[in-house]
């Protein structure tokens, strides 16, 4: 599980060893990715487009896609609190 994913900015280095994670887990492990990012901001995050591609197309064969709209939930019980 990858929780906060793109949350801070991964270096080349650390780039490269996410996508040997991914490489290395596809079409034989099970991955969860947790994100608020649009595929289409991962280049910039990941340092590069072509490598950030090629997570998502390894990713997308057969993932199963959530999307969660509305309100954040802890944003939701943060602001509780201030009352």
């Amino acid at each position: 599980m990858l929780d906060e994913w793109g949350y801070i900015p991964v270096d080349k280095e650390g780039s490269q060893l996410l996508f040997r994670v991914i490489a290395d887990s596809y079409e034989s492990r099970s991955l969860i990715i947790i994100t608020n990012l649009k595929f289409s901001k991962w280049g910039s995050v990941f340092t590069d487009d072509q490598m950030a591609a090629s997570m998502i197309d390894r990713l997308a064969h057969h993932w199963h896609l959530l999307v969660f709209e509305g309100e954040s939930y802890r944003m939701k019980h943060a602001l509780m609190k201030e009352r």
